[in-house]
């Protein structure tokens, strides 16, 4: 058995070998980004899959379009954090670092584990390289290193080498050294080739040469694992398949999951989907995605800027159509007076925001969670909306259909929370039983609905919903507008007494909403207690292991994530008052920790990261073990004064 109890500390070098064998390990890929190092990811992940161990990814990508080649901006990462227990989190430090390239080295080794292992390819580093990553020298020689343990080699040259028999000129042959990479990655952990040489062998189906070299390259990454003399530095690892139920297991990201989750929403509603977007970092993949889906009555259309994205998607809700439109925070902005509109017509409308590092461009390739109050605030006038997060990739599978139910049942536009960590990251995903999820069909009003054979197109059921009516019905002609309107008839009209109460209406139509979603529960821990974290979105995984580890030491901690943002639970405010104290761990400057002092008046204290990196575990727990330190006795009693005295991770790259 393994001393590892859980993913926090998973894995080690396996340079430093323990007598026991990891629950986990935890490998990142780096180089330029040019030397795929998010295919070569992409590709260990898949045979990691395949083996039968959970797992969980993150890539890492520079914000520069193409920066300089070998400079520190340039660098792409992708770390995967994989084993035989239960994964939610791409992983704290990597117990193996593979740098391609000095600036690699340099922006990711601090992150590395004490005594972990550094693959590095000194064909690399010449002096050329290590001047654009700011080394005075080569730290492969001048010792720098000497807490990792080091295995530095010409990767370079023994790639060249091996595709040598195929012809490619020396810039194509280097291309292929990612593959000769993830051959020795391979051998590492006992990973089958067969599937990635299918791959390849489909991948350069029309230049069977390149299919050829790169096959080439892996194998000889593979053969030298297996046969140079390297001393100890690498030893193979196997690490058993985690126990899963029975069924059909793929890798999915959370573009993916969305996509594939709006699709499943649609089936459900029995509607076609309509999606008007604009490409924007990381939203763009859920257009690439739902392009491939067309069979499935998707219509994709790539607008000419958000404005009509949206509007495009409001026009196929009028239609009868379920539309459907995506961004990141910027281009949410841009959609404000469209999801005003969408609000004020009372169209269903699904709108997904992968919130990425702001104000303004910002880091447009990293993880953030500050479009909260843009999502639940963040328009002009009374405009509420619901608003869902994802917590993980597979969720936001979930949360899509979710998201759908809510606008087609509600005649309401709906904001799905994801980010950049979700968007991109990856994690197996049991597929699902269509016949699990219940149908809600959407019933287009036929016959008028007003005395005399007159249209009523805002006159309201029990739960403040108006009828959706698809133009051209026969007998049911109809106008909708963003201009205030009469009651039930829907005619122009602004007086004072009718914008008072179709303000009140339409608030009161989503705040009924918080009867018609699950209650909130408690994800681990005891529905009372001392202290309880509370998380909405991508910080499930980091409070779900930091929680864990808390309540194994015997610290009286739960932890709560919430899934409907706005609104919020009925019963969340009354599980709140069960706790003495609450903490939010957030990726923002205390978003969430404001709707809540503000809906339920708890005394909610903030811990606020906002580096563009996701929170790790041990920063979690460090936390919660700082708070109860904080408490005088350690025994719960009295809280600090203020936010201050209480534990904040500042922006840290960790």
């Amino acid at each position: 058995m393994t001393t590892i109890l859980d993913e926090a500390d998973a894995g080690h070098a396996p340079g430093n070998v323990r007598e026991t064998v990891p629950e986990a390990v935890v490998v990142r890929f780096a180089g330029d980004s040019g030397d795929g190092m998010q295919l070569t990811g992409g590709q260990f992940t898949l045979s990691t899959a395949l083996a039968g161990n959970d797992l969980a990814t993150f890539p890492d990508f520079p914000a520069e379009i193409r920066a300089p080649q070998g400079t520190l901006f340039g660098v792409s990462a992708f770390q995967i954090n994989f084993g035989s227990t239960e994964i939610t989190t791409a992983g704290d430090a990597p117990d193996v670092l593979v740098a391609m390239n000095p600036a690699a080295l340099k922006t990711n080794v601090g992150a590395l584990k004490p005594g972990g292992l550094i693959i590095a390819d000194s064909g690399e580093f010449s002096k050329r390289n290590l001047d654009k990553a700011k080394y005075a020298a080569n730290p492969l020689e001048d010792g720098s290193l000497a807490k990792w343990t080091l295995l530095a080699f010409d990767i370079s040259a023994l790639t060249v080498e091996a595709v040598k028999p195929f012809g490619l000129g020396n810039k194509d042959a280097l291309r292929c050294k990612n593959m000769w990479t993830l051959g020795l990655a391979l051998w590492m952990f006992e990973r089958d080739r067969a599937p990635l040489i299918a791959w390849l062998k489909g991948k350069f189906a029309k230049n069977p040469v390149l299919a050829d070299a790169n096959i080439a390259a892996l194998n000889a990454g593979h053969a030298y694992g297996e046969t140079a003399e390297i001393g100890g530095q690498i030893k193979k690892l196997h690490l058993e398949p985690v126990p899963a139920a029975p069924g059909l297991y793929r890798t999915v990201n959370g573009a993916e999951a969305v996509s594939l989750g709006l699709v499943a929403g649609a089936q459900l509603a029995g509607l076609p989907i309509f999606f008007g977007g604009y490409p924007i970092t990381p939203a763009s993949a859920i257009l690439h995605h739902l392009a491939k889906l067309k069979e499935f009555g998707v219509t994709t259309f790539q607008a000419e800027d958000e404005i009509a994205a949206i509007c495009s998607a409001i026009g196929a809700s009028w239609a009868g159509q379920l539309g459907v439109t995506s961004s990141s925070g910027p281009g949410i902005a841009l959609k404000g007076e469209g999801i005003g509109l969408a609000v004020m017509t009372e169209l269903p409308l699904v709108i997904i925001n992968s919130q990425r590092g702001g104000p303004s461009t910002g880091l447009p390739t990293k993880t953030e969670q500050s479009d909260l109050y843009q999502a639940v605030y963040g328009r002009n006038g009374d405009t509420p909306l619901p608003v869902v997060a994802a917590r993980s990739p597979s969720d936001a599978f979930e949360c899509a259909i979710e998201a759908v139910r809510l606008a087609v049942q509600f005649m309401t536009p709906v904001m799905l929370l994801t980010d950049g960590y979700i968007a991109n990251a990856a994690e197996p995903w049991l597929v699902p039983d269509p016949a699990g999820f219940a149908p809600f069909p959407v019933s287009f009003l036929a016959v008028a609905n007003g005395a005399d054979g007159k249209v009523l197109p805002y006159k309201r059921d029990a739960r403040g919903v108006r009828p959706w009516i698809k133009p051209g019905t026969p007998g049911l002609m109809h106008r909708i507008g963003g201009i205030e309107k009469a009651i039930d008839s829907g005619d122009l009209d602004y007086s004072a007494d009718v914008h008072q109460a179709q303000t009140d209406a339409r608030k009161a139509k989503i705040d009924g909403i918080a009867a018609h979603v699950p209650a909130q529960a408690v994800s681990s821990g005891n529905t009372s207690g001392k202290l309880v974290v509370v998380g909405w979105g991508s910080t499930f995984g980091p409070i779900h292991q930091a929680v864990r580890r808390a309540r194994a030491k015997g610290v009286d901690v739960a932890h709560i994530h919430v899934r409907h943002i706005w609104p919020l639970p009925a019963n969340l405010g009354e599980l709140l008052g069960g706790y003495n104290h609450i903490l939010v761990p957030e990726m923002n400057t205390g978003q969430f920790k404001t709707v809540l002092r503000d809906q339920f008046l708890v005394d909610a204290r903030p811990l606020n990261k906002v580096s563009g990196q996701p929170f790790t575990i041990a920063e979690i727990e460090a936390a919660i073990a700082t708070f109860f330190d904080s408490i005088p006795g350690n025994e719960g009693g009295e809280v600090p004064a203020d936010d201050t005295q209480l534990p904040t991770t500042k922006a840290a790259n960790t």
